[in-house]
């Protein structure tokens, strides 16, 4: 008998010649070392932030029309410019603002747009459109606004003995030096006042002396001057003139001569008083001690720290302050930027800044931004470690070790990318591969488990073995790879405010996937063949394929009767579809709960006071000190910053809601600063729960309305709920919009309800008697610049100080105790053509009137706008906007408006027409829509894209529909889950959920190639099915626990905690369901009758095995009997094809053959 002659080996596919290439190379381990540096380079220099910054280009165009109604600013000044506006490409929103004497039009461009092309553009079509703007329209004033405007340090000087005066020029100082550190950006000074030359007008003198105010400014102005005036040479040298002097003092002031009376001199100081010193008080700023902040110290980190009892003598008392404020640039490293400002001003103490000023570090967003990488970098450690320990457990030590390079590898090679891409290390980015290492080790199971299999048989030499295993695990390893970036990918395309915030994760994962892959046949084959040698035991391997072990008679016990009787079968589906039901409607009953994010655990809470508009700076700092008062004696306060008349420091919230503008004297804000984290037991959140009650009712006697503001835990938003009234009629808008407050009012779980309707303001109009004046040669123009200056005053001139690091003006104005009253208005006296002297009361008429308020635009559409809250207690306590918007809903759709119909209510874009009342919900609402719209969006892509990966792989159109069927069995876990922990469903749930989309779709394409292989080697349809799900048991409940206990970590986190869970509970329910269902449906639909063929692959012809190498020497006696290996195109977490062959040579036609 002639014998079949030698076959050649196989040529290699792509992963096989890959490992070829490093697996004997002298470069793999240099590879490996780089990879390794790389990372630790990327973690030194990559900048690190607490959260992503998000880009959103922002311009506030600033336009004056003196003098001009809110009416006519709107039609003549904001409509031109704001339709033009909104012609730029690249512009999503166009808000304005129209009030008396100007308007304010926010130009907000779509996020992600470069900041210098958007401002190029923007003032393209300014400056091209300058002749829209009316006569008595001054210029036009834009002023840029991003995410490095927001201060990353802020440092609070107070003290009992400065007055807040000294301390604005002790803050100007501490700026000045604050800004030599490399790295800052914009600065400012919150609080104290200025130094000024201020010159109080006596009306009685000035008419003694035959002057007028406008008289008196214009000799200023003319007297502080000096220019060069040339030069001449004599002798063979030239000399300079210079003509004029500057004032430079008080006392050149006071000596400026602004008449001549009686043929005398008048000066300044006879006819008005000149003081040298402070501005008049627009603002109070100041700082107390918490209870917490009793035992603060103040340090710098790598420094001594000193008590702060030793900077001044108290703890809790409430002092004067001014705040300096800090930014960094682009792309620079919060951290390093913050630790160089306070080691600056650490530097100033005894010097510059006395021992009686306390400074205190009231924000630091390095030092967050630093906590937060180190503890995810340290949870990130953990992971890997508990990765490693249970590979250890359930693989043995060395597989486990070999198994366990590819984590930091990958890793480090993801870290380095990231930071090429242009990512910051944040809690996004780290959270990503912290959600990574679950996954990032599956090919390099693979690969191990394979090779330790290949060397076991001893059929090739060493290095053939390995190449050949890689090789033979390589196609289905790259599928499911794919599979798992085909499910994560599209998740990168999120748009709005939320998309750069989720982005890092797909984009993260993805590429640590790609790496992991690279890593599995680069670097693991070296290690394979380096650490692999006989005697190595890999738990489990060995007896994979055994019938009899207790997987293979428990499936047998549970699986046969189903799969032999249709009807049990059809009634096991229909149970887990009713699991399936029930879990979805968690949702419904709301014992699930859907939100954007959850709050997370800060050291921050902001008061936000509003009082009616009118009401005196004096009046808001008394209700302010009440709630302060309140404040000092929350358990959890360290320290707080009152700010009146001026806006505090604002974060990336109060960027986007423009908070920085609250400057009126009916404005204050209130900074509390709570203790850290490990000193307090109450989340951040929960305790501006329970303070909101009790500052609403502190404040509610004087008419204020005051809410409580948390740092959003993603993108800021106007407010939680924004309710948009647009209409034909804006007087009708505004009636409207009272009424749908008072529905928010009487909404349980609706809070913090307030409106942008402007309360009225008396206004008094003085009109010119035009008869008199003109009789009297008095034209108006200097009655109304005379008013203006006694009342506002005016800026005349600068004092050259030169020791002054800010302008010192010369300010002209009547004295506060003639400013009470319009009787004192009147004694101001003007000239007359004849040389008389005119009071002003006989000239003017005085009209009382109420003060025009602002109309508000959106996309040039008019629009009012009522915002709240969501908390608190009631069937809508969700702190969900979903519900709150549920809730109110209701009661607008029984709302009926006088002109006949109820108010369409638009949910995601503005209404189309402004012929009918209609209103949109906007807020977080719209980016908690926006958000879960495109993510089940990409969610539907992903589906797609693994469907045409299976199709592609196995030519079937229905075998995927089997595969794919246990994705949304992932809900049985995922919703009771959030359901038992109490966690809200976030949109990192929704990652979890469409990342197990391709997680799960790898058990189901183990499972369901394995029965078709089995197959096409003969087996019969029910033994092939139970030996997959007895075979493949162990491989596919080892990947699910990997992934599980690399989860673990993240369930730790607030924000993240829904990923977590959706991790942790839906990998653990699917994989047991994907266990039955899988089996099920393929013997049912595809298996089923045999009539049809449809999933089947057909019966594919073995690869020869290369023949042994000389010298090597068979596993057992008749290894030369032993069937060839099959190849096996998707062994997802394969160890090759089955053993069974190597065991039996005529398998078993059914169940019922086996012992």
């Amino acid at each position: 008998m002639l014998s079949a002659p030698p076959q050649s080996p196989a040529p290699l596919g792509v992963s096989g010649r890959l490992a070829a290439l490093f697996v004997g190379s002298k470069l793999t381990p240099l590879i490996i070392i780089a990879s390794l540096l790389l990372g630790l380079f990327a973690i030194v220099l990559t900048p690190r932030e607490e959260e992503p910054q998000i880009v959103v280009p922002m311009a506030d165009v600033w336009l004056s029309f003196p003098g001009a109604s809110a009416k006519v600013v709107e039609e003549q000044l904001t409509k031109p410019i704001e339709r033009k506006l909104s012609e730029i490409k690249t512009v999503e929103y166009v808000y304005s603002i129209s009030r008396p004497g100007g308007a304010l039009i926010i130009v907000r461009f779509y996020v992600g747009e470069p900041m210098e092309q958007s401002l190029v553009d923007l003032y393209d079509k300014l400056m091209s459109n300058q002749d829209l703007l009316p006569p008595g329209a001054q210029p036009f004033q834009v002023k840029p606004r991003d995410v490095n405007d927001v201060p990353i340090v802020t440092l609070t000087l107070s003290s009992e003995r400065y007055t807040d005066f000294q301390l604005r020029q002790l803050g100007d100082q501490v700026l000045e030096d604050a800004k030599k550190v490399p790295g800052t950006a914009a600065g400012f000074v919150v609080g104290g006042r200025g130094r000024e030359l201020r010159v109080q007008i006596d009306p009685s003198r000035l008419k003694a002396y035959g002057l007028t105010p406008l008289r008196v400014a214009g000799v200023i102005q003319g007297e502080n001057l000096a220019l060069p005036t040339g030069r001449f040479e004599s002798r063979n040298e030239s000399f300079l003139v210079e003509t004029g002097r500057f004032i430079r003092s008080k006392e050149d002031l006071e000596g400026v001569v602004v008449g001549v009376n009686e043929q005398r001199p008048v000066y300044l100081r006879q006819v008005a008083e000149v003081t040298d010193g402070p501005t008049e008080a627009t603002s109070y700023v100041w700082h107390g001690e918490g209870p917490g902040g009793a035992h603060e110290t103040l340090h710098v980190k790598g420094e001594t720290n000193t008590p702060a009892s030793h900077l001044l003598p108290f703890t809790s008392h409430e002092n004067q302050a001014v705040t300096v404020a800090i930014a960094k640039q682009a792309g620079t490293n919060a951290v390093t930027i913050a630790q160089g400002v306070i080691r600056k001003v650490e530097e100033l103490k005894g010097t510059r800044i006395p021992d009686e000023v306390r400074v205190t570090v009231t924000r630091d967003y390095g030092e967050t931004a630093d906590e937060k990488a180190n503890e995810l970098l340290w949870h990130l450690l953990i992971a890997v470690v508990a990765v490693v320990v249970f590979l250890g457990v359930t693989l043995g030590l060395r597989p486990a070790l070999v198994v366990s390079i590819a984590i930091p590898l990958t890793l480090a090679l993801t870290l380095f990318i990231s930071m090429l891409i242009g990512y910051s290390i944040n809690r996004v980015t780290l959270f990503a591969l912290i959600f990574s290492i679950g996954i990032l080790v599956d090919d390099a199971i693979v690969v191990v488990e394979n090779t330790y299999r290949h060397l076991t048989l001893r059929i090739r030499p060493h290095r053939e073995a390995s190449l050949f295993a890689v090789d033979e695990v390589g196609n289905p390893t790259i599928l499911a790879t794919l599979t798992v970036i085909a499910a994560l990918l599209p998740m990168a395309f999120v748009s709005g405010l939320m998309g750069p915030y989720m982005r890092p994760i797909p984009v993260n994962a993805s590429i640590a996937m790609f790496v992991s892959l690279l890593v599995a046949f680069i670097v693991i084959p070296w290690f394979c063949q380096t650490c692999y040698r006989p005697g190595v035991h890999m738990a489990g391997v060995d007896h994979e394929s055994f019938e009899g072990s207790r997987s293979y008679r428990l499936y047998q016990r549970l699986l046969a009767p189903v799969l032999s009787h249709p009807v049990v079968a059809y009634l096991v589906l229909a149970v887990i579809a009713l699991l399936l039901v029930g879990s979805v409607a968690l949702f419904y009953t709301r014992a699930v709960v859907v939100k954007m994010l959850p709050f997370d655990n800060k050291s921050e809470v902001q008061l936000v006071i509003d009082m009616p508009e009118g009401t005196t700076l004096e009046e808001t700092a008394r209700v302010t000190k009440a709630l302060t008062q309140y404040v000092r004696t929350i358990p959890e306060t360290r320290d707080y910053q009152a700010y009146v008349g001026t806006a505090s420091p604002f974060n990336f919230n109060g960027l986007v809601r423009h908070y920085y503008l609250r400057d009126q004297p009916y404005e204050a804000d209130i900074q509390i600063n709570l203790v850290a984290k490990e000193q307090r037991k109450t989340q951040s959140h929960d305790i501006a729960q329970r303070i909101r009650s009790t500052v609403q009712d502190i404040g509610r006697p004087f008419g204020a309305n005051v809410k409580v503001l948390e740092v959003p835990p993603g993108p800021p938003v106007q407010s939680v709920l924004v309710a948009e009234i647009y209409g034909p009629d804006y007087e009708r808008q505004r009636a409207i919009a009272r009424e749908v407050r008072g529905l928010f009012e009487t909404t349980a779980g609706v809070v913090d309800v307030d409106d942008y309707l402007e309360a009225d303001q008396v206004k008094y109009v003085f009109s010119v008697d035009r008869a008199k004046a003109a009789l009297a040669g008095i034209p108006s123009e200097e009655i109304v610049r005379t008013l203006r200056l006694a009342l506002e005053g005016a800026d005349v001139g600068l004092v050259h100080i030169p020791k002054e690091n800010r302008p010192v003006q010369v300010r002209l104005r009547l004295p506060v105790i003639e400013r009470t009253g319009l009787e004192h208005l009147g004694e101001i006296s003007l000239r007359t053509t004849a040389g008389h002297m005119v009071p002003l009361s006989e000239l003017i008429r005085v009209e009382q009137t109420v003060r025009d308020t602002a109309i508000y635009h959106k996309n040039q559409k008019p629009v009012v706008y009522v915002i709240a809250d969501v908390g608190g207690v009631g069937p809508d306590k969700g702190e969900s906007p979903v519900y709150g918007v549920m809730g109110i809903g209701k009661k607008l759709e029984q709302l009926v408006l006088p002109e006949g119909y109820a108010m369409t209510q638009q949910y995601a874009v503005q209404p189309w027409s402004e012929q009918r009342f209609a209103m949109k919900w906007d807020g977080e609402w719209h980016i908690t829509y926006e958000t879960f719209r495109d993510m089940g969006i990409a969610f539907a892509v992903a589906l797609l894209l693994i469907y045409l990966l299976i199709v592609a792989q196995f030519q079937s159109f229905l075998t995927p529909v089997v595969i794919m069927a246990p994705i949304p069995l992932t809900l049985i876990g995922i919703l009771p889950g959030h359901w038992l922990t109490g966690s809200y469903f976030t949109a990192t749930s929704m990652i979890g959920f469409i990342a197990l989309a391709g997680i799960i779709v790898r058990n189901s394409i183990l499972l369901v190639d394995f029965i078709q292989h089995q197959e096409a080697e003969g087996v019969s349809l029910l033994e092939a099915v139970i030996r997959a799900g007895a075979i493949r048991t162990r491989p596919i409940l080892l990947t699910a626990a990997a992934l599980m206990v690399g989860a673990f970590v993240i369930i730790l986190d607030p924000i993240f905690q829904g990923l977590a869970v959706s991790l942790l509970f839906g990998v653990g329910a699917s994989t047991v369901l994907t266990l039955v269902v899988i089996p099920v449906l393929y013997y049912l639909w595809i298996g089923g009758p045999r009539n049809s063929s449809a999933g089947r692959i057909p019966k594919q012809e073995h690869t020869a095995l290369p023949p042994p190498a000389a010298g090597s020497r068979p596993e057992r006696a008749g290894a030369d009997s032993v069937p060839p290996v099959c190849r096996l195109p998707l062994q997802t977490l394969g160890r090759g094809c089955s053993k069974i062959p190597l065991l039996r040579t005529q398998p078993p036609n059914s169940v019922l053959d086996m012992p």
